[in-house]
């Protein structure tokens, strides 16, 4: 009498960035964004849900630690999934299931709330792990919305625009896919983790405040971003890397000058984290002065330390080598614990190169680690026993034995 599935989700970095709501409780934007959603072999939220009729009580888990469900976005998420099923009740068993309990087990296999998009994985992972269990067919892209924003962008793969939407009840305010994972052949996404600690301002409390006090803001919402967005679709409409790369490291530095205009500021990026882009900015500098644009490297901030990179397959081992060089690791990582994800090894650098790395040298471990990993697809279906959460014949989180591996 119980019904379980299993899922995982990506997470999704903004190269047009989402920030500022029209509407808090509908989570409802000031403007459209664009993302790419990253592979789910590096990172992802992965989820369980049992419904049954012998549990006593609604039940969650995240993290390995019981959490309260009154949590009003995981409501939000779970009476509207509810509510399209009860549409269905007509068909045989869905109506007596939505009264049955229900048990969510969930966990990241990457730092949750560190500016990693933690929440955009799990959401999507939630809402779609729902959508599942309760025979949910259809665009859930709105639903995953009013959990966290960004979420909807992790329903989809590839690049995926998240529509801001005109109505005041946000029914056009969905994600959509606007190129597959393959657009850009070849792509490797290098994420250089300054920080994997909880930031001091949530993204939801820093929208607020930038809403409220910026004046910079004003001018993003009506000019810049609209404009910038335009153009970010031609660039990958026509493949322009040179032009997606200029304009996704404009759009990150203008997010961060609001959150900087913002009173008081919200400051997410760190020393570090300008090391890396007056780093990246300079790599680039060298491969424009040699023809080489389509080797271009571009980075993005989401509202945290850690830099996201995009680089071309062709540069990738040249670029690890030079962030090795120029933010060495602590003396007790080696290089299988410093870049993490695909394995890869690094190149040797260029004269030049190296007098780069040289000139922005920093001390060991200012980068704690990198993870290599490239663009992916949309929420997965896992199937067979052990790859769930929660014991199948009680319900619960599944006993990790003394190697932390779940039986």
């Amino acid at each position: 009498m119980m019904k379980t599935v299993t899922c995982t989700a990506p997470v999704n970095i903004a190269v047009i960035k989402y920030w500022g709501k029209r509407d808090e409780t509908l989570i409802l934007p000031l403007n459209d964004s664009i993302s790419f959603t990253l592979s789910q072999d590096e990172m992802c939220a992965k989820t369980t849900i049992s419904i049954s009729p012998t549990f006593k009580e609604d039940k969650f888990w995240l993290n390995g630690k019981e959490e309260s469900l009154e949590n009003p976005r995981i409501q939000n998420c779970l009476k509207e999934v509810r509510r399209r099923a009860s549409k269905r009740k007509h068909e045989s068993g869905v109506e007596g299931t939505l009264n049955w309990h229900i048990h969510i087990c969930s966990k990241n296999n990457f730092p949750t709330a560190a500016g990693l998009a933690s929440s955009a994985a799990g959401y999507a992972c939630l809402v779609y792990a729902l959508g599942q269990v309760y025979g949910i067919e259809g665009d859930l892209s709105s639903v995953a919305r009013q959990g966290s924003g960004s979420a909807c962008r992790s329903i989809y793969g590839g690049l995926v625009q998240w529509y801001k939407g005109e109505e005041d009840d946000g029914t056009d305010s969905v994600a959509q896919s606007i190129a597959p994972p393959e657009h850009f052949p070849d792509l490797r996404v290098v994420i250089c983790v300054a920080n994997d600690g909880r930031k001091k301002t949530g993204s939801t409390i820093g929208m607020r405040r930038t809403v409220l006090t910026s004046r910079l803001m004003q001018y993003r919402i009506q000019e810049s971003v609209i404009s910038r967005t335009a153009a970010m679709k031609k660039a990958i409409k026509e493949k322009d890397w040179s032009k997606f790369c200029d304009l996704t490291m404009a759009d990150s530095n203008e997010m961060h000058a609001v959150c900087q205009d913002t009173s008081p500021p919200c400051v997410y990026m760190n020393d570090t984290s300008h090391t890396v882009a007056a780093l990246i900015h300079q790599y680039n500098d060298v491969k424009t002065t040699s023809g080489n644009v389509n080797h271009k490297v571009c980075y993005t901030f989401d509202a945290g330390p850690n830099a996201c990179l995009f680089v071309p397959g062709a540069v990738v081992g040249e670029l690890l080598g030079l962030l090795m060089r120029a933010f060495p690791p602590s003396p007790t990582q080696n290089t299988d614990t410093y870049i993490t994800g695909i394995p890869i090894q690094p190149t040797d650098l260029t004269r030049e190169l190296k007098s780069l790395a040289e000139e922005d040298g920093q001390p060991t471990g200012k980068l704690k680690y990198l993870i290599h990993t490239k663009i992916g697809d949309g929420p997965r279906d896992l199937t067979g026993s052990s790859t769930s959460l929660l014991d199948l014949s009680t319900g619960l989180p599944k006993q990790e034995d003394g190697n932390g591996v779940s039986p």
